[in-house]
This record gives structure tokens, C-alpha cells and sequence, in this order.
């Protein structure tokens, strides 16, 4: 059996906001994992495929709440980071 097709739907869209609003800032590559790892785990998990039949069934207004959705995420991953000592 191969499962490699298998994955979470959110990684590469919490990857991508890092990459464009985070690491501009913060270009700390362990930092960086750290911050999607907790963003990740903010997120629901939502395991599919084939991105392309994820993105073909999302209305405009489920895509906005995503992105929504991501970037509170993020926000509350760089919050709780800076928390700790």
C-alpha cells in the first residue's frame, strides 16, 4: 500500500503564509517550524489526496474563512512562541 498522496490539506497553505508574512522577520528556519507546527495544531486537521479536488469544491467564501482561519492560527503560534522564555 502506499499512502505517500496522503496529507493534511492546511501544511502547504500555513507553509506559504510563513513564507510571505513570517519569515521576512523571523528567518530562523527552527523558529519558522516551530511557529507552523503550533499553527497546525490550532487548524482542524483536513486530510486529503489531491489538492486540486479540495480547491475545485471550495466556494470563494470557504477559501476566505481558510485563509482566516490560517492566519489566526499563525497569529496565536507567534503569540504563544513569544511567550515562552
Amino acid at each position: 500500500m502506499n499512502f505517500d498522496s496522503v496529507h493534511n490539506f492546511y501544511e502547504p497553505l500555513v507553509f506559504q503564509y510563513i513564507v510571505e508574512h513570517v519569515a521576512k522577520n523571523h528567518p530562523d528556519a527552527e523558529y519558522l517550524a516551530d511557529v507552523a507546527c503550533m499553527a497546525l495544531n490550532h487548524l482542524p486537521p483536513r486530510y486529503i489526496r489531491h489538492d486540486v479536488d479540495m480547491a475545485f469544491f471550495l466556494t470563494s467564501q470557504e477559501r476566505a474563512e481558510i485563509d482566516r482561519m490560517i492566519a489566526d492560527a499563525i497569529s496565536k503560534a507567534l503569540e504563544q512562541i513569544g511567550k515562552k522564555p
